[in-house]
């Protein structure tokens, strides 16, 4: 009788889901890709909430790019943000795998689906790869990143330092940014790297503006295309953030920001040489103790 009433109890619960999913999907208009998407996330009502978007696509038969597409024609700013919400309405997965996590392995687990959206992305490598001509053909290299986004852009100077030859971290903002964006233009940049994090501060929208008026192109890596950002982004790069912690977590634009590195050492013809005289200048000083 047990077994009987727990079946009985599955099937209601993915009735419901089913249904929820059909009461997000009407008044929209979708087109044959996306109703494709939408029908098979009823047939697997149940597992929608914890599907990455590679799953997803997989399953309907589509590329990664239409769900995010679909996503968004659902009103969300990426399918990141449309699973959180599926989850957030779908509370009868009480029992289930993902409930058995607690809440560190659940930030864990959302990290992951995040890399399995940048790995996807990454299917297609054209946008790195003009990313990193456009940074090794500029004399000079700024780098924006402000507040949440500061770790990100620091780390990316760092590395990228010792490669080539003028990279200035831009991660300070107020009065002094446009001039330092003016500095960089003088000293002869094109281009500008920008990491741009939730919460977006407003000064990163305006010194991005500044920056494409004084002739620089702007490479953006943000959480989503739709971020506040694309509009003064000529090259976006996305990288989902994680929300399930009290502050986001960043594994994916970090990953962005190494493979923009190794991108910009492809296109660097002396990377491998200015590497070499590094670690043969880091072993005369004894800088590192391995």
């Amino acid at each position: 009788m047990s077994a009987d009433n727990g079946g009985e109890g599955a099937t209601e619960a993915a009735a419901g889901a089913a249904a929820r999913l059909q009461k997000l999907f009407e008044g929209h208009r979708l087109t044959p890709t996306q109703r494709r998407i939408a029908h098979c996330m009823v047939r697997r009502a149940a597992d929608a909430p914890f599907l990455s978007s590679v799953e997803l696509a997989e399953l309907a038969g589509v590329s990664q790019p239409s769900v995010t597409r679909f996503a968004v024609a659902l009103g969300f700013d990426g399918y990141p943000a449309l699973r959180r919400h599926l989850r957030d309405v779908t509370p009868d997965r009480g029992t289930a795998a993902a409930d058995s996590l607690n809440e560190y392995q659940q930030a864990v687990q959302e990290e992951i689906g995040n890399l399995q959206e940048l790995a996807a992305a990454l299917a297609d490598p054209a946008p790195v790869e003009e990313a990193g001509r456009l940074f090794a053909a500029s004399p000079v290299l700024p780098v924006l990143g402000l507040r949440a986004a500061v770790a990100q852009a620091a780390g990316f100077a760092y590395f990228a330092r010792k490669v080539h030859p003028d990279v200035r971290l831009l991660d300070e903002g107020g009065s002094m940014l446009a001039d330092r964006i003016d500095g960089a233009v003088r000293a002869g940049a094109t281009v500008l790297l920008c990491f741009a994090l939730p919460r977006h501060p407003r000064e990163v929208l305006d010194a991005l503006e500044y920056a494409r008026s004084a002739g620089l192109t702007v490479v953006t890596v943000a959480d989503s295309a739709f971020a506040p950002v694309a509009r003064h982004t000529d090259l976006m790069l996305p990288a989902a953030v994680g929300t399930g912690l009290a502050f986001d977590t960043v594994c994916a634009p970090m990953l962005l920001g190494r493979v923009l590195l190794e991108a910009m050492c492809d296109a660097l013809p002396h990377a491998q040489a200015s590497l070499e005289a590094f670690d043969a200048k880091a072993a005369a000083r004894g800088l590192f103790v391995e």
